[in-house]
């Protein structure tokens, strides 16, 4: 692990006691003699002045704090990714898998990190994503969907070149492992462990019920041509980005090149986060 000289500090705003959480995590790492660079709504938050914006943070910064919730952590993961940054993500709230680290142990994993207990470092693939000319990534999933008063939609899709349905139904969700908890799980898609090689398939209410949720091979290539005209049709990543789409648009879908690095906790594993945010063994 290199050296670690700056971190990079990212809040969610309105998170109760943030601003006491941020003053006290600075003054941990600054007396371990790292320079803290804010991001703008950190900065802002403590009335400074150097806040910079959170897509140029990851070219500033050696690895990246994440107070506050899922989020959160996706809008700076897909660009820490890129710059082979780490992030750790606190959980500042009730449910998150991706800020799996709950602020009593933030402490506790940052000393496992810079010890260089590489077995806290959690790889994380992504998707890249082609759609009008322009390039994509996503830490969870890419989302085709109908906009509110839109009818069910139809598309094809391809595999590796070969064309395996039309479908008809109200989206289709394409997603990581590291995304099967999220909206591929509400879809009725699979868990899978983060680390397994693999892309997952979900159809949102499909009209064809036999078209179930599909995993296949992580080096896969997905194609999705948009049939329907006339409809409010939404390409959305990790439910934060995208832009509308129109018949006859085509997503281009693959892994990415690169992996995001997420520090987890050194006191639980994968399943006592599923126990702990699906409630499973409760009684």
């Amino acid at each position: 692990m290199k050296k670690i000289e700056r971190a990079g500090l990212v809040i969610k705003p309105h998170a109760p006691d943030i601003k006491k959480i941020l003053q006290e995590l600075i003054q941990y790492l600054e007396k371990k003699g790292i320079e803290c660079v804010l991001e703008e709504l950190a900065s802002d938050k403590l009335k400074r002045k150097e806040g910079i914006s959170r897509e140029d943070l990851p070219d500033k910064v050696d690895f990246v704090v994440v107070l506050g919730g899922d989020g959160t952590l996706l809008s700076i993961a897909h660009l820490a990714a890129q710059k082979q940054v780490p992030v750790l993500g606190v959980n500042l709230g009730s449910l998150g898998f991706l800020t799996e680290v709950p602020l009593s142990e933030m402490f506790l994993a940052l000393d496992s990190f810079f010890k260089g207990n590489e077995k806290i470092i959690s790889p994380r693939r992504l998707l890249k994503v082609k759609s009008k000319g322009k390039t994509y990534y996503c830490l969870n999933d890419v989302v085709i969907n109908k906009g509110a008063l839109a009818r069910m939609i139809q598309f094809i899709i391809w595999i590796d070149g070969k064309e395996i349905a039309t479908l008809r139904a109200d989206g289709f969700i394409i997603s990581t492992p590291t995304g099967s908890t999220a909206y591929s799980l509400a879809a009725g898609g699979p868990i899978i462990k983060p680390y397994i090689p693999a892309i997952l398939l979900a159809p949102i209410c499909p009209h064809t019920l036999s078209f179930r949720p599909m995993v296949i091979s992580l080096n896969s290539k997905i194609k999705v041509k948009l049939l329907t005209a006339g409809e409010e049709v939404y390409l959305t990543l990790d439910g934060q980005r995208g832009n509308l789409l129109v018949k006859n648009d085509i997503v281009d879908i693959e892994r990415a090149p690169f992996e995001l690095q997420l520090i987890s906790s050194p006191k639980r594993n994968y399943f006592d986060l599923l126990q702990e945010k699906l409630g499973w063994g409760q009684k």
